[in-house]
C-alpha cells in the first residue's frame, strides 16, 4: 500500500482533442444531463401524482428513474466540467468514490431491469396470481436486494482496483474512473483483477440478462397465444418499451464488461461508455412514456 499512498491524483485523458471540440462536448454533456434529470423527475412526479399508477410496475419504474438520476450524476457533471475547464485532474479519493458509486448504480440498474422483467412475466403469464405474488413487501425487498447486490459488487471492484500500485504518469485513458481504464493505468500485475472483474461482472450481466430474456421469451409466447387482437396489442405495448430499454443497456454493458479475451480500444470504449452512462438514462423516461398508453393518459390528466 505504500505505492498507493504516494498517488494523490490521476489525469483523465479521454476525448483529448481540439479546444473547440472540448467546448462542444461540455455543452452536449450538460444538455443531456439536464434532459436526464428533468425527464426522470417528471416521470417520478407523474407516478406519484396519479393514483392509477400506484402499481408494482410503476413502483419499479419510479425507482428506476431515481436510480438513473443518481447514475448520470456520478459521471456527467464532472465530465462536462472537465471538458469546459480543460482541467483533467481527479483526486485519488475522488476517483475511488466515482468508481464506487458508478459500479453501485450500474449494477443496481441491471438487477432493476431483471426485476421489472419478472414483474411483467408475472402480470402477463400469471395474471390471476399477480396481486398475490407481487405484494408491496416483495416489491420493496426486490428493490433493496438490487441495491444490496450493487453494494457487494462495487465494494469488490473498487477494493480490488485500488489495491493495485500506481506510478508513472498516472494517466487514465477515459473521461471517468471506470474499472478497466483504472486497471490499465496501474504498474502492478492486473491478472487477478481482470479475472475477478470478468467473473463477478460477467456473472451479474449474464445472470440478470438471462432472467430478462427468459421472462420476455415466455411473455412473447403467451402474447402470441392470446385469442384477442386487442389483448395482444395491449400486452405487447406494455412490454415493447421494456424490451427496447434492456436491449440498449445489456448490449452496451456486455460489450464492455463481460467479454473474455481482448478488451475494446480506448476510443471505442469511451464512445460506448457514453451510451450506457449518459444516453440510456436520458432515453429511459422517453422510452417508457412515449410507448406507454397509461403514462400518456396520466400525463394528460395531470396537465
Amino acid at each position: 500500500m505504500e505505492n498507493n499512498t504516494k498517488v494523490t491524483e490521476f489525469i483523465l485523458v479521454g476525448f483529448k482533442s481540439h479546444p473547440g471540440l472540448q467546448l462542444l462536448l461540455s455543452v452536449l454533456f450538460s444538455a443531456m444531463y439536464v434532459v436526464t434529470v428533468v425527464g426522470n423527475a417528471c416521470m417520478i412526479l407523474i407516478i406519484r401524482m396519479d393514483s392509477k399508477l400506484h402499481t408494482p410496475m410503476y413502483f419499479f419504474l419510479e425507482n428506476l428513474s431515481i436510480l438513473d438520476i443518481c447514475y448520470s450524476s456520478v459521471i456527467t457533471p464532472k465530465a462536462a466540467l472537465t471538458f469546459l475547464q480543460g482541467r483533467r485532474i481527479i483526486s485519488y479519493n475522488g476517483c475511488a468514490s466515482q468508481m464506487f458509486f458508478f459500479s453501485l448504480f450500474g449494477t443496481t440498474e441491471a438487477f432493476f431491469l431483471a426485476v421489472m422483467a419478472y414483474d411483467r412475466f408475472t402480470a402477463i403469464c400469471n395474471p390471476l396470481l399477480y396481486q398475490i405474488i407481487m405484494k408491496k413487501r416483495l416489491c420493496v425487498l426486490l428493490v433493496l436486494g438490487s441495491y444490496l447486490s450493487g453494494c457487494i459488487n462495487c465494494t469488490i471492484q473498487t477494493g480490488f482496483t485500488f489495491s493495485l500500485s500506481f506510478c508513472g504518469r498516472k494517466e487514465i485513458n477515459h473521461f471517468f474512473c471506470d474499472v478497466p481504464a483504472v486497471m490499465h493505468a496501474a504498474c502492478s500485475d492486473t491478472l487477478v483483477n481482470e479475472i475477478v472483474m470478468l467473473s463477478v461482472c460477467g456473472s451479474i450481466i449474464v445472470g440478470t440478462a438471462s432472467v430478462v430474456f427468459l421472462s420476455y421469451g415466455y411473455i412473447i409466447l403467451t402474447i402470441v397465444q392470446m385469442p384477442s387482437a386487442e389483448s395482444r396489442h395491449k400486452a405487447f405495448s406494455t412490454c415493447s418499451s421494456h424490451m427496447l430499454a434492456v436491449s440498449l443497456f445489456f448490449g452496451t454493458v456486455f460489450f464492455m464488461y463481460a467479454q473474455p479475451g481482448s478488451t475494446p480500444s480506448a476510443d471505442k470504449s469511451n464512445t460506448i461508455s457514453i451510451l450506457y452512462t449518459i444516453v440510456i438514462p436520458m432515453l429511459n423516461p422517453f422510452i417508457y412514456t412515449l410507448r406507454n398508453k397509461e403514462v400518456k393518459d396520466a400525463l394528460s390528466r395531470s396537465l
